[in-house]
């Protein structure tokens, strides 16, 4: 508690002088930072968002790279994405959990740590801006890439548990960069394995300060500073200071106490908004129920013989498939590191659950979104002129409820807020995984996370969150390359488990439990 107190007060004097520091030339900052970090952004980004000519439309290579991985997952595992999915549930109610099994979390708080990290701003404004552009049959390969990462997390996950390393505290560190050096030097590539792991490791490190951070609580401020007047009315307008502040101080009280603390806020905080928004979407819908034989039209139609689209039916596919790998992160293994703090002594249980993740961040909440979006053009055809990507759901929120622009707000400051604790982690796992686990690099990293989500309040540092953008997808190109040399030892563990299943040997203790309690019940009435 000392500890705690003396980091959370060596925080704030921090940035009590972030007022008189950035309130007179905000813009000279900004401008000094972009302009020194611009053309190292301008090479990283045009190498990892290169894009070629197919058709008439522009298709990236990460997202080939991303989506190819993808669908070969899905059948070299037998569609484990659909098959599986039964169990994922029975393993995440804890039909199969055991106590004494070594990990810090439950299957359920590992899966909303996970499902927080994923389901952010995108879910909201990516959405809308994919659909205003792509039009409706964007949404159908958005969810199709959804329904494909699934087996892309399940290896992740699996592979991520399987190689995690256990501290002498009985804390777990695992993920990328865990199994590509561990995996690897198993299949006799060790020098390679341990280059591998250090890249993703600097690659997640950097990449969380931005995507994770800085974009998160700048995305909050704003839709803050929306729902209290605006940018011209809004006494928050010029505080981002303040906003910042108290955000960076929520975001220490979580994250000082380590996954166990995340994950008692996860997996509160998780279902909460993601039931908010779904109700929230859901209640739109069925204010929007004579459009909806229109959007499920719109939607098939649109995916196969689109109007007005770059590059025709294979335009509209890759802005639904990269909506999709963007959104839920499946073939960057980030997840992997959250989902490897697992309490289980069978990795291939955790595959299985993470599973979930894509589907209820791409194939639900991504999915409300749209159709909210689609049923709305039924009766606006023309309304997400002008408007940027929250705009555009809020305001197809806004036509049937009035006050629904604060819910948008709400959800949206949740989302942001939960990224950001989930990034945390990562970004210090792949730190420690560089110098050491310790107390000091701990403790070093989190107030280095929360100086920048205040910055991120404050100061406009587009080539910065560009830069960063741009390494976490780098990433993906040594974490799928990994989980493809990998992909026997995944297959091998997978056929174990399935087969002791099968045998009974993997205890499902909620049913033992319903046997005793049988018993229990007969003996007492005898």
């Amino acid at each position: 508690m000392f500890r705690r107190n003396c980091f959370l007060l060596s925080l704030l004097s921090a940035m009590m002088w972030f007022p008189s520091a950035f309130a007179d030339a905000p813009k000279g900052i900004d401008e000094f930072v972009n302009a020194a970090i611009r053309p190292l952004t301008v090479v990283i980004s045009s190498v990892i968002f290169f894009k070629v000519p197919l058709f008439g439309a522009q298709l990236p290579l990460v997202v080939v790279w991303l989506v190819a991985g993808a669908v070969f997952f899905t059948f070299y595992l037998g569609f484990i994405n659909i098959r599986g999915f039964k169990h994922a549930l029975h393993l995440t109610r804890g039909d199969y959990a055991n106590p004494e099994d070594h990990g810090e979390v439950s299957h359920f708080q590992a899966l909303c740590t996970a499902v927080s990290g994923t389901v952010g701003i995108g879910n909201i404004g990516g959405v809308a801006i994919a659909i205003s552009i792509g039009g409706p049959g964007a949404a159908f390969w958005m969810i199709t890439a959804g329904l494909l990462g699934m087996s892309t997390k399940f290896i992740e996950c699996t592979l991520g548990t399987k190689y995690r390393r256990e501290n002498p505290d009985g804390s777990v560190s695992g993920g990328p960069m865990y199994y590509l050096e561990k995996g690897l030097a198993e299949r006799g590539l060790p020098g390679f394995g341990k280059a591998m792991g250090r890249f993703y490791a600097l690659g997640i490190v950097v990449g969380c300060m931005g995507i994770g951070n800085m974009f998160q609580s700048n995305q909050a401020y704003v839709q803050f500073v929306n729902v209290t007047g605006g940018p011209e009315n809004s006494w928050f307008a010029d505080k981002g200071w303040l906003f910042g502040l108290v955000l960076a101080l929520v975001v220490a009280a979580v994250i000082l106490g380590g996954i166990k603390s995340i994950v008692r806020v996860t997996e509160k905080i998780v279902p909460f908004m993601a039931v908010f928004y779904c109700t929230c979407g859901l209640v739109i819908l069925s204010m929007n129920y004579a459009a909806l034989p229109f959007a499920f039209n719109a939607i098939i139609t649109g995916a196969f013989s689109p109007d007005g689209v770059a590059g025709g039916a294979l335009g509209v596919l890759i802005l639904g498939f990269q909506r999709a790998v963007f959104s839920n992160e499946a073939g960057i293994g980030s997840a992997s590191i959250a989902h490897s703090a697992v309490r289980t002594n069978e990795p291939v249980t955790e595959g299985y659950v993470s599973l979930l993740e894509p589907f209820i961040d791409t194939i639900v909440i991504s999915s409300i979104t749209a159709l909210v979006i689609i049923t709305t053009f039924y009766y606006e055809p023309n309304f997400t002129q002008g408007l940027g990507g929250i705009d555009m759901t809020s305001h197809a929120f806004e036509r049937n409820i009035s006050w629904s622009p604060y819910a948008i707000a709400l959800a949206g400051i949740l989302f942001a807020f939960s990224t950001m604790i989930s990034w945390s982690y990562y970004g210090l796992k792949g730190w420690t995984y560089l110098v050491g686990e310790g107390r000091l690099a701990d403790l070093s990293f989190k107030f280095v996370f929360c100086i920048f989500v205040a910055l991120g309040c404050i100061l406009q540092l587009s080539a910065v969150l560009e830069f960063s953008d741009a390494l976490v997808f780098v990433i993906c190109v040594p974490n799928i390359l990994g989980l493809y040399i990998l992909a026997p030892v995944l297959k091998r563990e997978l056929e174990s488990y399935r087969a002791r299943l099968a045998r009974g040997e993997i205890v499902n203790y909620r049913e033992q439990r319903k046997k005793v309690a049988a018993l229990e019940l007969a003996s007492k009435t005898r």
